[in-house]
């Protein structure tokens, strides 16, 4: 009786597990090992998702999450137009500046909204990318685009300048070769051959190369910039694990307090807005010098005059708003240098991203689909005027896991967000009243951390290996020395052909772009070994063969019955952007504890089974 009984339940919990199975809901699968080791596992309810990637939490929850995901992306995005407008000689012009980060947050929106559901289809915001700005700003530096002395303190400069349209242009172009190896699944071939050795230095010296404008920034008042780097440090590194207590409401507990961990989830914009309130302060009762000579003037937050009342309600960004863009080889050449370095670490945020939300490994097809849509968000970036491009933020993935919500709903109400605040011209006008020490401070932070980042490729290569060393040693030091002399030394490049002077101008004074060449030249032909080199560990997510499960087809096909069509015909579902075939369960050989599918075939339960278990 007792055998019969236990047969019972193992086959109406395998009928049940099958059924829940096809609904979709990851996260909320049971593990398949035995009840013993379930019930000794009580820390993994602490690690649990709360919301997976295909779940639509409550339209309330989508706002509040929504509204953090883009207070999240807030730095970065307002980061890089305010940095750009120096080179653009747009340090005066308030009103301008407002309208170049009210077009930065609508495209944004609108890239965020595209890759989310025609794209890679995970919870994974787009913004502006710091990999474009640094070939920018080198762009931006060559000889004949200096800065006129009467633009350093004009209140309105003319935006269709030569440069600015020229930078329009060169995003555009470069965008097209990041639309075409996504498209076409040459991103694979790419990853062959880049691996850490050439990440490393290339993302930090994105950092590293901004050193002059975050010191430039902090100096105008180096007490405004370490009080805020101290308040930003404070929130992110010593009280994150403090969590806030917060009013809530749920229909089960009513009214109640939930414990939140703020200064986890927004130090950045907890530390500038605190440093930024007290600038106010300091402003309103003249404690900051009020002659434009006077060291700290630059501290005030007064120095845009009415740019609140001049701004307008709604702005609506267009295609074209400052000029039709036009190309020039040398700016084509130096945004390619940071195209290439946007794909390679979008890839890496696709696998992070999609861990954190409880999605399976994306398939090859949706890394092409990804790149592919950041190629066509930079096309857009560069057709609206950004003066950038756009790519994967992965400060929003980290915040995945945070949250504990790892639904794409909430990242659609991210970029339906930042649509409405482009629109909304006084939300750009807000932070262009920034002081310059205000984001100093924040660069202080932000660059760092970049390079950091950069550096913490290294752990999927020995380095005790003596090549490995000299390779990244030299690598970091040559981008440092070369571009360095070449700006002081413009004139040094004389080949004969301005076309080809340009070019070279334009590379030997990008950081990242003369590190990641010696990097990637070095590491491909010194000797040395997949493991030693660190490609074995940086590519083992993309050979994952897990590209056509009914579980990645769950989360990654194409929305609106696209993917059905696709499947059916005969020949476009060999196009390297469209899943393929029919989706098969994840083979029994490869699923583990925590896969979706039965380790084996399952038959339907008997009713008396059904019976007899429910009653029990």
């Amino acid at each position: 009786r007792h055998v019969i009984l236990r047969h019972a339940l193992t086959d109406l919990s395998a009928f049940l597990s099958d059924r829940i199975k096809i609904e979709g809901r990851f996260c909320d699968l049971p593990d398949k090992k035995k009840r013993e080791e379930l019930d000794s596992s009580m820390d993994d309810d602490s690690n649990k998702l709360a919301y997976c990637v295909t779940d639509v939490p409550p339209w309330y929850l989508c706002i509040i999450l929504g509204i953090q995901h883009c207070l999240t992306a807030f730095g970065g995005i307002i980061a890089i137009p305010l940095i750009l407008s120096q080179g653009l000689c747009l340090q005066n012009d308030a009103l301008t500046q407002s309208h170049l980060i009210s077009t930065i947050f609508f495209v944004s929106g609108i890239c965020t909204l595209l890759q989310v559901i025609f794209g890679v289809r995970l919870p994974i915001l787009q913004g502006g990318t710091f990999t474009l700005l640094a070939p920018s700003m080198a762009m931006l530096s060559m000889p004949e685009w200096t800065c006129p002395t009467w633009t350093q303190n004009a209140s309105l400069v003319n935006t269709s300048s030569t440069e600015f349209i020229e930078l329009q242009g060169s995003v555009m172009v470069g965008s097209l070769f990041q639309m075409f190896v996504g498209f076409s699944g040459l991103i694979g071939l790419f990853m062959r051959f880049i691996g850490p050795l050439t990440i490393a230095p290339t993302i930090s010296l994105i950092g590293l190369s901004l050193f002059d404008s975050a010191g430039s920034s902090a100096g105008n008042h180096w007490g405004i910039s370490a009080m805020t780097t101290a308040l930003i440090i404070l929130f992110s590194q010593y009280l994150r694990h403090i969590a806030m207590p917060f009013p809530t409401y749920s229909k089960d507990k009513k009214v109640h307090t939930s414990r939140v961990y703020v200064f986890q989830i927004l130090p950045v914009l907890l530390g500038i807005t605190l440093s930024w309130l007290i600038c106010y302060i300091l402003t309103t009762y003249n404690v900051l010098p009020a002659e434009p000579d006077q060291y700290g003037y630059l501290a005030r937050t007064d120095l845009k005059g009415d740019v609140m009342g001049e701004a307008p309600w709604f702005h609506f960004p267009y295609p074209g708003q400052w000029g039709i863009p036009t190309v020039s080889l040398a700016g084509v050449v130096g945004i390619l240098a940071g195209v290439i370095s946007s794909m390679i670490e979008s890839v890496g945020d696709y696998h992070a991203c999609a861990r954190l939300s409880g999605a399976p490994p994306p398939p090859k097809h949706a890394i092409n689909r990804g790149i592919g849509i950041e190629g066509l968000g930079c096309l857009l970036a560069g057709a609206w005027g950004t003066g950038n491009g756009t790519t994967s933020y992965s400060e929003n993935v980290g915040a995945l896991g945070i949250t504990k919500v790892g639904s794409r709903m909430v990242i659609v109400a991210s970029g339906v967000l930042m649509v409405a605040m482009g629109i909304f011209g006084k939300v750009g006008a807000i932070f262009t009243t920034i002081p310059s020490p205000v984001m100093g401070g924040m660069f202080m932070v932000m660059f760092g951390v970049i390079s950091a980042a950069g550096v913490s490729n290294l752990q999927y290569a020995d380095m005790n290996s003596s090549r490995n060393i000299f390779i990244f040693g030299f690598s970091m030091f040559s981008g440092l020395v070369i571009p360095n002399w070449i700006i002081k030394n413009p004139r040094a490049i004389a080949t004969g052909v301005v076309e080809l002077d340009q070019v070279l101008q334009v590379l030997l004074t990008t950081s990242m772009f003369v590190g990641g060449f010696f990097g990637f030249i070095l590491d491909n032909t010194i000797p040395g070994s997949k493991h030693e080199r660190g490609i074995l560990a940086w590519n083992m997510a993309l050979e994952d063969d897990s590209s056509n499960t009914v579980e990645s087809g769950e989360v990654y096909s194409l929305p609106f019955g696209i993917s059905s069509y696709l499947s059916s015909s005969s020949w476009l579902r060999y196009i390297p952007f469209c899943p393929s075939g029919v989706p098969r369960p994840l083979d029994s050989s490869r699923a583990d504890a925590n896969s979706l599918e039965p380790k084996q075939p399952l038959g339907h339960p008997e009713p008396a089974q059904i019976i007899i278990g429910v009653a029990l």
